[in-house]
């Protein structure tokens, strides 16, 4: 399953650092990728959306589904 986020607050590589640990430590095995200058997250390798999201967000970001 794909998951994919708009998260309009990640502006950087630090952003995009942070969001991948904070969802690859809430859903070990999850692959993350992010285009920051879409600021689009794709998350594979699950289909958890609520911890997705919910790591994101715990990341101190705000992400919505895409």
């Amino acid at each position: 399953m794909v998951l994919q986020y708009q998260v309009p607050d990640m502006t950087c590589g630090h952003c995009v650092k942070t969001i991948t640990g904070a969802v690859t430590a809430a859903v070990p095995g999850a692959a993350v990728e992010a285009d920051v200058a879409n600021h689009r997250v794709t998350v594979t390798g699950t289909d958890d959306k609520f911890a997705v999201e919910n790591a994101i967000r715990d990341a101190g970001y705000s992400p919505t589904p895409a």
